[in-house]
C-alpha cells in the first residue's frame, strides 16, 4: 500500500488538550492518512546523543507527561481516513502503562501500527502481549554489535539485556506462529560503531529481522543560545558524527555490509556516506 504523503507528526502529551477533535474542525487543509504520536515524553536511557534528558515541556516542576488514554481515542477519532499510525517520539513508548491498549485499539480499526522502542522494558511476559497486540512493525534501536560500544552510547543500557528481550519476542512470535510484527533494526551510526556495521547486519540477520536501517546523527545542537547543558551532547556529536570520517573508509564499511546483507538476504537501507550539511537555523538538523 503506498503511503499517503498527506502526514501529521509528533503530536506529543504535553500539547494533548484540545477543545476539538481534528474531525469536528470546520475547515483546514485535508486530514492526514498518516500520524506519528510521541504517547510519552520521558526515557529510561540517557543516551549520549538525544536531548530528551533537556526538555522543560512538561508542567512545572514534573517531568514531561504520558498522553492521557482518552486524549489518545480522541485523535485516533480525529482522524476518520488514517491508515498508517507511528508510536515514536524521544520518549520511549513501552514506559506507557497503556501502551498495548493504545495500539490495539488503533488495530482493531483497521490502521497499520508501529512502533520504535529500545527494547530495554520488554521482558518475556511483554514479549507475547506485544505479538498479540495488533501491532503490524516492530523498529527496534540498537547502535552496537558488542557490549562496549552500545553501552558507552545507550547509557543506562545493556545489550545482553536487549538481545535476550529481542531474542524472547522472536521466540514468542514462531511459537505464536505470526508473521507479526516484522522486525526493522536500527542503528545510528558513528565514528565509534562503523566498524561494527557488518555485525550488525549479522545481527538482524540472526534475529530473523526483515531489515537493518542505518542513519546518521540527525542533528548538531550547534544554534547559538542553547544552554550550556548542552555541550557534553554537542562535542559528543562533533566527535562522532561520520562528517569528520574518511568518505572512503565509510564507502568500504558500506559496501562490506552490502555484500553481507546479500548473502544474508536480510535488507540493509544505508544513509548517504558524507552526512548532508543544512545551515544554521534550518529545523530539525
Amino acid at each position: 500500500m503506498r503511503r499517503s504523503s498527506r502526514r501529521i507528526t509528533s503530536i506529543t502529551p504535553v500539547n494533548q488538550q484540545v477543545d476539538k477533535s481534528p474531525n469536528e474542525q470546520t475547515s483546514g487543509p485535508e486530514l492526514p492518512s498518516y500520524v506519528q504520536l510521541e504517547p510519552v515524553g520521558q526515557c529510561n536511557l540517557k543516551c549520549t546523543m538525544c536531548p530528551i534528558q533537556f526538555r522543560t515541556d512538561g508542567r512545572p516542576g514534573t517531568p514531561p507527561a504520558f498522553m492521557d488514554f482518552d486524549t489518545f481515542v480522541r485523535l485516533i477519532d480525529g482522524f476518520p481516513g488514517l491508515r498508517d499510525l507511528h508510536l515514536q517520539g524521544l520518549g520511549e513508548p513501552m514506559m506507557h502503562p497503556r501502551f498495548f491498549d493504545m495500539v490495539s485499539l488503533a488495530a482493531s480499526r483497521g490502521i497499520r501500527v508501529t512502533t520504535n522502542t529500545n527494547l530495554t522494558l520488554l521482558g518475556p511476559r511483554r514479549a507475547e502481549r506485544l505479538v498479540t497486540c495488533g501491532l503490524d512493525c516492530l523498529h527496534a534501536s540498537v547502535d552496537g554489535a558488542t557490549e562496549e560500544t552500545y553501552n558507552s552510547i545507550r547509557i543506562g543500557g545493556k545489550l545482553s539485556r536487549v538481545l535476550g528481550n529481542l531474542r524472547a519476542f522472536v521466540q514468542v512470535r514462531a511459537r505464536l506462529g505470526s508473521a507479526t510484527p516484522r522486525l526493522h533494526l536500527v542503528m545510528v551510526l558513528m565514528r565509534r560503531n562503523l566498524h561494527e556495521l557488518s555485525a550488525m547486519v549479522r545481527l538482524a540477520a540472526d534475529m530473523d529481522a526483515e531489515q537493518l536501517f542505518v542513519q546518521h546523527l540527525c542533528h548538531d545542537f550547534s544554534e547559538p543560545g542553547l544552554p550550556s547543558a548542552y555541550n557534553s551532547m554537542r562535542e559528543f556529536v562533533d566527535a562522532e558524527t561520520l562528517a569528520h570520517e574518511s568518505p572512503a573508509l565509510v564507502s568500504w564499511a558500506f559496501a562490506e555490509a552490502r555484500g553481507e546483507a546479500a548473502s544474508l538476504g536480510v535488507g540493509l537501507r544505508l544513509p548517504r556516506v558524507v552526512p548532508r550539511e543544512h545551515p544554521p537555523g534550518t529545523p530539525g538538523r
